[in-house]
């Protein structure tokens, strides 16, 4: 299965390119996600983003309703909208084009442009690709009930991740379906679709539909 960085996601989408490209996978660069916003927001334009608060970079042309909070450190990309309601807890990277709906959650994630995360979505220490697109309900689960660290469960293969919080890693155009949980150590494969009312373990290769537990159909070209 393509599980690296460059086998899930165009970095030219993405402020974070520099920082994702040290690492081979995308759970590797979770770990330091808040001191790479940091980092990226200390040197933004004054004149494309305002900085409300330490820590805290929202682009000029962004809409940010008065109710939605926004926590350091963070940084809200051109034209985005952050819907009321919204909880950014902090460590979120959201790019351009992007849409964090109502009562939608983040923490510790990066959001490619034109991300969509649009209605009562919790995504937490995940990385979402450019175009993708959570359904309504839909979450990441990044804590094992047994608090033990994350495994990523790939055809067989089990890969230590060393970290008791993962969420799901989501390539480029990944539809998931409303009220669909991501568990712990989700991977979804560029341009894979998962159905509503799913729970999500493991891998999903690339171009391809999930329906159900064992029941993975290639899309049709």
């Amino acid at each position: 299965m393509k599980l690296t960085i460059s086998d899930l996601y165009d970095l030219d989408h993405t402020m974070a390119k520099d920082y994702l490209r040290q690492f081979t996978y995308p759970w590797e660069a979770l770990a330091g996600i808040g001191d790479m916003i940091l980092s990226l927001g200390a040197a933004l334009s004054e004149d494309e983003y305002d900085h409300p608060e330490d820590g805290v970079w929202v682009a000029r042309d962004a809409k940010v309703y008065p109710t939605a909070y926004l926590g350091a450190p963070c940084i809200i990309g051109h034209k985005t909208e952050v819907r009321p309601g919204a909880f950014i807890r902090g460590s979120a990277l959201v790019g351009d084009g992007c849409v964090v709906g109502n009562s939608t959650e983040l923490k510790n994630v990066i959001l490619f442009d034109n991300v969509q995360v649009p209605h009562y979505n919790y995504v937490g220490d995940s990385i979402l690709g450019y175009k993708s697109h959570m359904g309504a309900g839909s979450i990441t689960s990044n804590v094992k009930s047994d608090k033990l660290p994350v495994v990523i469960h790939n055809e067989g293969e089990e890969i230590e991740t060393g970290r008791k919080k993962v969420g799901a890693m989501l390539g480029d155009y990944v539809e998931v379906g409303c009220n669909s949980v991501l568990n712990p150590g989700t991977v979804i494969g560029r341009d894979a679709s998962v159905y509503p009312t799913s729970c999500v373990r493991g891998v999903v290769p690339e171009r391809c539909i999930y329906k159900a537990k064992g029941n993975i159909a290639a899309k049709k070209q």
